[in-house]
């Protein structure tokens, strides 16, 4: 076979430029494997893509999609190869474009075992989101980073999109407060059943006097923001002392008014990152982190990803529409 079925972008636009198409199958080249895909991640940056605002970065495929899970079916699992991982195995990957098509191309280094129980539509649901939460709040943000081990607070904006659930339960199952923002009772509640001591309605809430009160005045330690705009002066003031503001996405606009003497007065940190254009290098070393530290709680049941809608590969501008209607609690998948 040397075609296979993918999405395609025909033109920038709303959802139903994504169309079924016939494309040449990829070719693993050195550090890379095929991937047979059985299931798609739909994430937001897909439909940034769409829209023309999010060009893939050099080299890789223009086809949306940046995680799948499926069977190792060929390539380079020779070289670096932490996991033991060969063909015929169960994996999921974190990939830079690509994966809205029956194969993908995946450096090996960005592959994972599937954990045990899951399905491949579940494990298709991980590598975006734990490589994004983990890179952000963890590493960046320095979640529970200081001596022992110690409990800290978190607060994740839009606590019921992929990130936000991946970001409220993580966070949780390693023993740290975790406090969320969403837009409805039902989403708020949502948030609450994964882990989070209190969502706050932003529609009919402060989110800043939520979690002043809700840490006797204090703050919380580190904010996931996905939002950044006019949020980022209220998020200062709802940082503790020392506090880390990580910033992955700007759907509020990317533009602030930032008091710099409060930054410095007391000791806070405003950072950010974007994952996709990362070398492999830095991809691997999350990989290698979640390996050890993640997976053995996803075996285990202590995490399972919260999906909300399967499609078929060839509905995706439905899965789209479904996206940017933020009606969604937790993943939307496509299903080869």
């Amino acid at each position: 076979m040397t075609t296979m079925q993918a999405i395609e972008i025909s033109r920038f636009g709303p959802a139903d430029v994504l169309r079924p198409v016939r494309r040449p199958m990829p070719r693993p080249g050195p550090g890379e494997v095929l991937i047979k895909v059985a299931a798609s991640g739909v994430n937001r940056p897909d439909v940034f893509q769409r829209q023309g605002h999010y060009a893939p970065p050099p080299g890789a495929s223009d086809l949306p999609g940046l995680e799948v899970a499926g069977i190792l079916a060929d390539g380079d699992t020779g070289s670096a190869n932490p996991f033991g991982l060969k063909p015929g195995d169960p994996v999921c990957a974190l990939l830079a474009g690509g994966g809205y098509a029956e194969y993908a191309v995946a450096p090996l280094a960005q592959c994972l075992p599937v954990p045990a129980g899951f399905s491949m539509v579940e494990a298709a649901a991980l590598p975006e989101n734990y490589f994004t939460v983990w890179s952000n709040v963890f590493d960046r943000g320095r979640l529970g980073h200081g001596e022992g081990g110690v409990r800290e607070t978190l607060l994740v904006q839009g606590g019921s999109s992929g990130i936000g659930v991946t970001a409220i339960q993580l966070a949780h199952a390693l023993g740290h407060r975790v406090f969320a923002t969403a837009g409805s009772m039902e989403k708020c509640a949502a948030c609450e059943r994964l882990g989070a001591e209190r969502a706050i309605n932003y529609r009919e809430e402060d989110f800043v006097e939520a979690v002043k009160q809700a840490t006797g005045g204090r703050g919380v330690d580190v904010i996931l923001d996905m939002v950044a705009g006019d949020y980022l002066p209220r998020e200062i003031d709802a940082l503790a002392e020392d506090g880390r503001l990580v910033v992955i996405a700007t759907l509020g606009g990317s533009r602030a008014t930032v008091d710099a003497a409060t930054v410095m007065r007391r000791r806070l940190t405003i950072t950010g990152s974007t994952l996709r254009p990362r070398p492999v290098a830095f991809k691997a070393a999350i990989a290698r982190q979640l390996h050890e530290k993640v997976w053995p709680l996803l075996a285990a049941g202590k995490l399972r990803p919260v999906i909300h809608q399967v499609f078929p590969a060839a509905e995706a501008a439905r899965a789209h529409a479904v996206m940017e209607s933020s009606a969604h609690i937790g993943k939307l998948m496509l299903q080869w």
